[in-house]
């Protein structure tokens, strides 16, 4: 008996605890979301004439399933992008850009993206870019996205390594906004 005790004195504490790993609490934040839309702004990488700045933009955290979360990005009118993420069984996170024509189907660059090679933080997921992506667009091949989340804010990040490239759109998610319509390829 007493080597029995001695041994579950051994156990660390979380042994047979269900702990949620850091993606996961990510996944949980976001999630909280679902259904809601927000106005973002350009806070790094605007450009006149990039056809981002000057323009309205919008993410709306649609479609919450147990694996996949997709949230449109409108840009004005441009109702073409969706972030796909996708949490494996491993709680690894997926990012994919989604690109649709104004009739639905696919454009040509899309379902670029990458998965974060370990589970983040809680309140951040990296994601470099894929073999797809290189392969698609060859100058993206360095991208890394990354997303950030607290109780006032949501950001979307681009990074192009070796360059000085740097995009980043903030949300203020403690305003929701009228929920847009559906993104191009997306029925009501």
């Amino acid at each position: 008996m007493k080597a029995l005790l001695y041994f579950l004195l051994l156990i660390p504490v979380n042994f047979f605890s269900q702990e949620q790993k850091p993606s996961e609490k990510f996944w949980t934040l976001l999630e909280k979301h679902c259904g809601k839309a927000y106005q973002g702004e350009i806070i790094s990488g605007g450009k006149e004439g990039d056809g981002f700045t000057g323009k309205k933009l919008v993410m709306h955290v649609r479609s919450c399933q147990k694996n996949d979360i997709k949230i449109p990005f409108f840009v004005g009118d441009d109702k073409s992008r969706t972030w796909v993420l996708n949490m494996n069984i491993d709680k690894i996170l997926r990012l994919k850009h989604d690109h649709r024509n104004p009739d639905g189907t696919e454009e040509k660059s899309t379902q670029y993206g990458g998965t974060s090679s370990n589970v983040g933080l809680e309140n951040l997921q990296m994601f470099p870019a894929d073999a797809y992506t290189a392969q698609l667009i060859p100058a993206a091949a360095t991208n890394v996205w990354w997303f950030t989340i607290d109780e006032k804010s949501f950001t979307y990040n681009l990074r192009r390594v070796g360059s000085d490239r740097l995009f980043t759109v903030k949300f203020d998610v403690t305003k929701s906004i009228e929920t847009p319509s559906a993104p191009w390829g997306t029925k009501e």
